[in-house]
């Protein structure tokens, strides 16, 4: 009998301890205003697990990294030798490190697929502007955080493509020289450039990136979340001034993301476990040797996700005897990326009620993407010079014509209501 009083207060004191902190702190407010009476659309497909899982990766990537702090030096002299000792001697730090490379470049992925969906429904569409301007922002710390982690494991390939990279600053003029040699803190690519690289990778832009997150979450939730019918099911409530064609985040969406993390995390544990380097492309074969000023590896390229840039790049030729132009074409096709919301004058949102025209502009800018990628990891020769210069072109002409070609092709109207 006491076995049974004590199982049944068990839940009373539970209870009690849950309204304590809710007198100290608003547990219960957020709980319920984000996950178990958030109205989600009930027409969510599988586009919509990209966002939960990013969230995943950026928690898997902080702790690995703090894992891997404990056993790295930010030194020139240890950096390498350091990366190497996780590696062998480290107990599960071969494990750690690839969870953590791999995750790298997981999170690009899952941020690109979770970006093309937002051009497929108009998840940038009013009222949604600030929270597409945080995703791009996000976007940029993601490409800080991933280029300053990038020269800590102190390889050949990591020490000269951070060379080059910084060394495009170079290009501005009056202040290029400067500039580099600000964010080198030397001037060469030294140990101080490690320790600054390391302090910014480790502690500043992770924070910058949690803020954001936050924020992006934030400004989602005020504004409602999209569906892929790009219509507003807050305009649609009932009596009890719930959206008719809605359903709580808790639990129906909680289940559903489970279920897509767990085909991610497969996924995912087949690279770590099978293929950590992907021929390179994750890890590249020079990185496995120590930083060597003076051997220079025979192709120079970024990690894959930086390359439809540099292939932008290396598209435009040196003019006036400077290459900046190139340099303010890499930047601009970043920049762009914020003015999507104004740029988009289509009176509908989702790609299923827009025309053709849009939907060929858009799988043709995908393709055009995709294909400055794999230039950007040749050589600057023909035909890949080439190929760049058409991708260049398409990345721009999809943005820039984009309030033209817009606004004239939608065929149908969106539904006054979400259809389950």
């Amino acid at each position: 009998m006491a076995g049974r009083e004590q199982e049944a207060a068990a839940p009373g004191r539970l209870a009690a301890f849950g309204a304590w902190i809710d007198e100290r702190f608003p547990m219960s407010t957020l709980w319920k205003e984000h996950m178990s009476e958030y109205p989600a659309p009930k027409n969510f497909n599988f586009w919509y697990y990209f966002g939960s899982i990013a969230l995943f990766v950026l928690a898997l990537q902080i702790v690995t990294g703090i894992f891997l702090t404990m056993s790295y030096k930010p030194s020139a002299a240890d950096a390498f030798s350091s990366v190497e000792y996780i590696m062998r001697d480290v107990e599960w730090g071969w494990l750690i490190r690839y969870l953590h490379s791999t995750g790298a470049s997981a999170f690009f992925i899952v941020v690109y697929l979770h970006m093309f969906r937002a051009l497929l429904y108009g998840s940038h569409r009013k009222p949604r502007e600030l929270l597409w301007i945080f995703g791009v922002l996000i976007y940029l710390a993601l490409m800080a955080e991933a280029f300053m982690g990038y020269l800590l494991p102190w390889g050949n390939m990591s020490y000269w493509g951070a060379q080059v990279i910084v060394s495009l600053f170079g290009s501005f003029p009056v202040i290029g020289e400067g500039l580099v040699e600000w964010i080198r803190g030397d001037y060469f690519i030294s140990d101080i450039t490690l320790n600054r690289f390391f302090a910014l990778h480790v502690v500043a832009l992770p924070l910058v990136l949690i803020f954001l997150v936050v924020a992006h979450i934030l400004a989602l939730h005020e504004v409602g979340s999209n569906n892929p019918d790009g219509i507003e099911i807050k305009k649609n409530k009932g009596p009890d001034g719930r959206p008719l064609d809605s359903v709580t985040m808790h639990p129906y969406y909680t289940v559903k993301d489970i279920f897509g993390l767990g085909v991610f995390m497969v996924l995912f544990a087949a690279v770590v476990f099978f293929a950590p380097e992907m021929g390179g492309l994750f890890l590249e074969a020079a990185n496995f040797e120590p930083a060597n000023p003076l051997l220079t590896p025979p192709h120079i390229a970024p990690v894959w996700y930086f390359t439809p840039y540099y292939a932008m790049l290396r598209a435009v030729p040196a003019f006036a005897g400077t290459q900046v132009w190139g340099v303010l074409v890499m930047f601009a096709a970043i920049l762009l990326l914020f003015f999507v919301p104004w740029l988009d004058r289509s009176p509908v949102k989702s790609i299923r009620y827009r025309g053709p025209i849009y939907r060929f502009a858009l799988m043709l800018f995908a393709a055009a993407f995709l294909m400055l990628g794999y230039c950007g990891l040749q050589p600057a020769v023909q035909p890949f010079q080439a190929m760049s210069v058409v991708g260049t072109v398409i990345y721009f002409a999809f943005f820039l014509l984009m309030p033209w070609y817009s606004r004239i092709d939608s065929h149908k109207p969106e539904p006054a209501r979400v259809t389950s």
